[in-house]
C-alpha cells in the first residue's frame, strides 16, 4: 500500500509563513506544502519594513546578547537561537542570492537597500521548493479532526485537510481566534514600538532637533526595567528616536493599561551624575559670569533645546550667569537631569507596527514550535507572545521560529 505524501498547510503569507513553508518543503520534498495568504499581495510587511529597505536581522551573534532585545519572549528564544540565529539568517540569504550588509548601529539590510530583493528571494525559493502558494485565500476557521490532522475552512466555501498545520498569521485577529478555538490561551495583544505624544507646544516647536544620547524613565513607582538610554528625536507631535521606541516596547503593557497617559523623566546629560551636572553648571557660572545664560550654555546640547530647558527653569533670555540664584540653579540642574514630561498618547512608528501579546509561550515547545496542547499544530512569528525592539530583532524571531517549525513539520520532529 502506497503512503500518501504528508499534507501540510501554512496559514499566513508573511515572513514567517514563507520561511517555514520553504524550510518544510526542503527538508521533506515529498510533502505537499500549501501556503495560504488572505490578501492578493503576500509579504506586504516585508515590503514596507525598514523604510522600504527591509531590516532583515541584526549583527548580534551570541544568543545571550540577542535575547536581551526582546521585552517578551527572550527567555523562550534562548534555546531557539542556539539552533538558528542571525548568522544562520545571513548564510541563508547569501545562499539564496541576497548578501546582507551591516550598518553602524548593527542593523542588517540587503546590499541593494531594497526590500523587493528580499520579497523576490522568498517568492523564488517558495516556487523552487515546490510549495503551492495560494494568495487571495482567506481562512475563516479550523477544525481538529478526531482521526488526527485538521480541516481548514476557506472563505470561498472550500475546505482543505492536512496532517500538520502552522499558524503564521502575525497579529491578525483570525489567527488568534483559530488558536483560541483550538484550545490555546491568547495574551491580550497591545501595540509595541510607538512614539510618544507630548502636549507641550513649546517642545514641539523644536521638531527636528535630535540628541545623541538621553536617558528616559517611565515614572511608575521605580521599576528599573522601564528605563532606556539612546538617541532622541523631537517631533511635531512629541518624542521619537531609538530611546523612545525601546522604552515603548518594554513599557507596552503598562502604557496600554494607563491609556498612554504617563510621566516621562528625561536626563539630557546621561553621562553625568546629578552632582557632576551641578558642578559643571557652577563652573560655567564662574567662567561666564557676565554672559547671558541663553547664549553660553556650557553643556553639550543643541542651542534651541538649551534655550527651551532654561525657560522651563524660569530663566529669561536676558538673565546673566552672575545673577543665577541658588534656587534657580537647582531647578536648572533638575530640568537637565530629570525633567518631567507628560505623555498624552502614542503615535505610529512609520508604517511599521509591532504587537506584544499572542499565543502563550508556555503552551509551545520551542525546540519544534509545536503546540504542547494540540499535536500537529505549530506556530511561528508574531502570532506568538514575542516582540523585539527596533533593529531587525522582530524579523530574526520570525526567521528562527519559522525555520524550526518548518523543519519539525517536515520531519515529524
Amino acid at each position: 500500500m502506497k503512503l500518501l505524501p504528508l499534507q501540510i498547510v501554512v496559514i499566513g503569507g508573511g515572513a514567517a509563513g514563507f520561511f517555514s513553508a520553504i524550510a518544510c518543503a526542503k527538508v521533506n520534498p515529498q510533502a505537499q506544502v500549501t501556503l495560504l495568504e488572505a490578501s492578493r499581495q503576500p509579504l506586504a510587511k516585508v515590503r514596507i519594513s525598514g523604510g522600504g529597505r527591509c531590516n532583515v536581522t541584526h549583527a548580534c551573534f551570541e544568543p545571550e546578547g540577542l535575547v536581551q532585545n526582546y521585552p517578551r519572549g527572550g527567555k523562550a528564544l534562548r534555546g531557539a537561537f542556539t539552533r538558528f540565529q542571525a548568522k544562520d539568517t545571513i548564510t541563508w540569504f547569501a545562499v539564496h542570492g541576497v548578501p546582507l550588509k551591516t550598518e553602524a548601529d548593527g542593523r542588517m539590510f540587503p546590499i541593494t537597500d531594497n526590500s523587493e530583493t528580499v520579497v523576490n528571494c522568498l517568492m523564488k525559493a517558495t516556487i523552487a521548493s515546490g510549495v503551492e502558494l495560494r494568495s487571495g485565500t482567506p481562512v475563516i476557521s479550523v477544525k481538529r479532526l478526531l482521526s488526527g490532522g485538521f480541516e481548514v475552512f476557506l472563505k470561498s466555501g472550500q475546505t482543505i485537510k492536512c496532517d500538520r498545520l502552522l499558524l503564521a498569521t502575525g497579529s491578525s485577529p483570525i489567527g488568534y481566534k483559530i488558536a483560541r478555538d483550538l484550545g490555546h490561551q491568547i495574551e491580550p495583544p497591545v501595540p509595541s514600538l510607538f512614539t510618544f505624544n507630548i502636549g507641550d507646544q513649546k517642545l514641539r516647536t523644536l521638531a527636528g532637533v535630535s540628541v545623541n544620547s538621553v536617558q528616559l524613565r517611565l515614572s511608575d513607582g521605580g521599576n528599573s526595567k522601564l528605563e532606556q538610554t539612546g538617541p532622541l528625536l523631537i517631533t511635531h507631535w512629541g518624542l521619537s528616536g531609538p530611546a523612545v521606541l525601546k522604552l515603548s516596547a518594554w513599557g507596552a503593557r503598562i502604557l496600554h493599561d494607563s491609556h498612554y497617559q504617563a510621566t516621562l523623566l528625561i536626563n539630557w546629560l546621561p553621562s553625568l551624575s546629578q552632582e557632576q551636572a551641578r558642578q559643571q553648571i557652577l563652573a560655567v557660572k564662574t567662567e561666564w559670569a557676565k554672559k547671558a545664560i541663553a547664549l553660553h550654555r556650557g553643556v553639550d546640547l543643541p542651542h534651541r533645546l538649551w534655550q527651551y530647558i532654561i525657560a522651563r527653569a524660569g530663566i529669561t533670555t536676558e538673565d546673566r550667569w552672575a545673577g543665577l540664584s541658588h534656587k534657580t540653579l537647582n531647578q536648572l540642574v533638575l530640568e537637565l537631569t530629570q525633567g518631567q514630561y507628560l505623555i498624552s498618547g502614542k503615535g505610529a512608528f512609520k508604517e511599521e507596527f509591532v504587537t506584544c501579546g499572542g499565543v502563550n509561550l508556555k503552551e509551545v515547545n520551542f525546540k519544534t514550535m509545536e503546540s504542547k496542547l494540540v499535536p500537529g499544530l505549530y506556530f511561528a512569528g508574531e502570532i506568538l507572545d514575542i516582540d523585539g525592539v527596533t533593529g531587525g530583532f522582530n524579523f530574526q524571531s520570525a526567521w528562527t521560529t519559522a525555520y524550526l517549525a518548518g523543519n519539525a513539520m517536515g520531519t515529524g520532529g
